[in-house]
């Protein structure tokens, strides 16, 4: 299945500046029932798409579109909605910075005039696609019935800001890659990437217990090989660095109404929540959401123990998170 495409036109843009001839790629699965009632809303995450979305997803899962309507929507920056990989009118280094804010104002268009749709079930997501969750229910609080984080935050913390900072560097030291302006992709800006990345995404327990062959790799040097030429062949440069800036300066209080009151913002959200971290992760802590689960009416803090780390959420890695997480899903929709 591929994707649709919803034209925004000139989105005026949170920070400053606009975003030229904005464009949202999506894809729906399953029907909108009579009453509207079983909408789902799934964002994209930070190298992720709709189609790896599918696997949260199917027959006879908390999530089936036998019985839900289900929208993922990519990311500004994935490479399939505006990015600076394909803009029209401001490529490469030319492309604007763009907030979490900017993509749920975006998608909110695309919900309510494209597709006609009036109040939204549960809004949920894995790491970015999470994070987007927290600003759906912030942004939009009378629209949204529950939201699911998992493994994510609502404010990316300061030592989150520092890994990203770190697998940034490694990218752009790469001298072709010449502030943005290249004219061929850094490869080896992008292995770097990828290899630094691959440190972080998994538990120290992961590779000392030796998990990576359960997910087939021989050796910790066959992941760190995979996960460099995967960057290097599927990603574009500054595609990559366009959504690490919104995830860098996440933050749901942000702007006019909250003025960086995150109590306020969190306090803010009406609709029945769970936070769902992993113990292992190494970016996106339990700590951070505990501390955001005393500050949400209605919400409950779920962590899970899963030795691969933030990785644990990843479709077909870890059957025990999987399961964790259909019974939160069943029990938000129940309720």
């Amino acid at each position: 299945m591929g994707h649709k495409t919803f034209h925004l036109g000139d989105l005026p843009l949170t920070g400053s500046g606009t975003l030229r001839d904005a464009q949202l790629a999506y894809q729906t699965y399953g029907e909108l029932s009579p009453k509207g009632d079983n909408v789902i809303v799934m964002p994209t995450f930070y190298t992720g798409s709709h189609k790896r979305n599918e696997g949260f997803f199917g027959a006879e899962r908390a999530l089936d579109p036998a019985r839900h309507y289900i929208i993922s929507i990519n990311l500004f920056g994935g490479g399939l909605s505006t990015s600076p990989s394909n803009s029209s009118a401001q490529q490469g280094a030319a492309f604007p910075a763009v907030s979490f804010q900017d993509n749920i104002r975006a998608q909110h268009i695309l919900l309510t005039q494209e597709l006609g749709i009036k109040q939204i079930a549960l809004v949920l997501g894995w790491s970015m696609a999470g994070c987007q969750a927290y600003h759906w229910a912030v942004q939009y609080p009378d629209m949204v019935r529950a939201i699911l984080p998992f493994c994510a935050s609502a404010k990316t913390s300061p030592h989150n800001f520092v890994f990203l900072e770190g697998v940034k560097a490694a990218l752009c030291a790469d001298p072709v890659w010449n502030k943005g302006r290249y004219t061929e992709q850094p490869t080896e800006g992008l292995k770097a990437f990828g290899r630094v990345y691959a440190g972080w995404a998994f538990s120290q327990a992961f590779y000392r217990n030796g998990l990576y062959r359960d997910i087939g790799y021989e050796s910790i040097g066959k992941l760190l090989d995979d996960w460099a030429e995967d960057h290097a062949t599927n990603w574009d440069a500054n595609d990559l660095l366009c959504k690490l800036a919104t995830w860098q300066f996440g933050d749901v209080s942000a702007g006019p109404e909250f003025k960086g009151d995150l109590k306020a913002a969190l306090g803010s959200i009406r609709a029945r929540t769970i936070l769902m971290p992993c113990n292992q992760d190494l970016y996106f802590p339990p700590e951070d959401n505990a501390i955001e689960a005393e500050l949400i009416p209605r919400a409950d803090l779920r962590p899970v123990t899963s030795d691969f780390g933030h990785c644990a959420a990843n479709p077909g890695n870890d059957a025990y998170f999987q399961r964790m997480l259909d019974e939160s899903i069943s029990d938000l929709l129940a309720a």
